[in-house]
């Protein structure tokens, strides 16, 4: 308390420490969220592409039908 580091902010309630803690935390989080959604859209740009092709999403659609087929039996 001698250098009046100590005493909570007036507007967060919060030490400087607390608040070093919540911002490592804050960061962290915030880092593993964007990971988390970048893998996640590149997933759907690979299942099926935002921008169609020449044919648009026809030529997408034997594949699909293909995996889906395959696919049925294991999840009835």
């Amino acid at each position: 308390m001698a250098n009046g580091m100590d005493k909570p902010s007036v507007l967060s309630g919060l030490t400087e420490e607390e608040a070093k803690e919540f911002h490592g935390i804050f960061v962290t989080s915030f880092i593993i969220f964007t990971a988390i959604a970048v893998v996640a859209h590149f997933l759907v740009w690979l299942w099926r592409p935002w921008l169609p092709g020449p044919n648009g999403y026809s030529a997408l659609e034997s594949g699909v039908k293909v995996a889906a087929t395959s696919l049925l039996p294991f999840i009835s």
